[in-house]
């Protein structure tokens, strides 16, 4: 979803930086799309501070952050322990803490900013052995909603958006793990889903494109389910 994001944004006139672990695919991502990229290890403060610095090294300021970064880790509560839920928290809610921090001041100044969370539809409606990731992501529900009205006087804007049955990697890892074709694990979870269909990174992209936009200039502190209908919760 992160690469899909950095094209969709750079096709809509954005100059684009993206940051993860791995040195190759981000640098054929910042390749196609024209952009810059930063390894980083978004749990290390000094690896998120030379993030900030290389973004603003490269475009001279920061207008738009996504946070999308955490695997989903789940599994029988009585299993979790402290370093796995502490790992969790460090993953989803305190790197993204970390880079608003740096790059919301700037942004304040120019009164003109927008931040993405990518969250799931968890935050809102855990279902069972779904922690630590859902605890984690309604965390970052509230921190959204808290930076959004603390933000709104400098017309940064705060949203989140919450992933359903999205086509990323994880389900292929998720499939492996148990040990079943990758078209019967999709299979299977398209039933849980009331328009029947896996959705695409391009569908979540479009939405964190019109969000960022002028077109969204109205539009703060939502956490919107991008999951064909499958949350109870709205």
């Amino acid at each position: 979803m992160g690469q899909v994001m950095a094209r969709t944004f750079a096709r809509e006139g954005a100059r684009v930086l993206v940051a993860g672990r791995q040195e190759g695919p981000l640098r054929e991502i910042a390749a196609e799309i024209g952009g810059a990229h930063a390894v980083c290890d978004i749990t290390r403060k000094a690896d998120v501070e030379a993030l900030a610095n290389t973004a603003v090294a490269a475009f001279g300021k920061v207008d738009i952050a996504v946070n999308n970064a955490g695997t989903s880790r789940n599994g029988p509560f009585e299993k979790l322990t402290d370093e796995i839920l502490q790992k969790d928290l460090e993953d989803k809610l305190f790197a993204a803490i970390r880079i608003i921090r740096l790059i919301s001041p700037q942004m304040k100044e120019r009164r003109w900013g927008r931040i993405i969370n990518v969250l799931n539809i968890g935050a809102k409606a855990p279902r069972p052995n779904s922690m630590p990731t859902s605890v984690s992501r309604a965390a970052g529900m509230a921190m959204t909603k808290a930076l959004s009205q603390e933000f709104a006087p400098f017309n940064v804007l705060v949203n989140a958006m919450l992933v359903g049955f999205i086509e990323a990697d994880q389900h292929v890892q998720a499939a492996k793990r148990a040990n079943v074709p990758l078209a019967d694990y999709i299979k299977a979870r398209e039933k849980e889903i009331p328009l029947g269909r896996i959705g695409k990174a391009e569908e979540f992209a479009n939405l964190a494109a019109f969000l960022v936009s002028d077109a969204g200039a109205y539009i703060t502190g939502t956490a919107t389910n991008v999951d064909g209908g499958r949350s109870p919760v709205v």
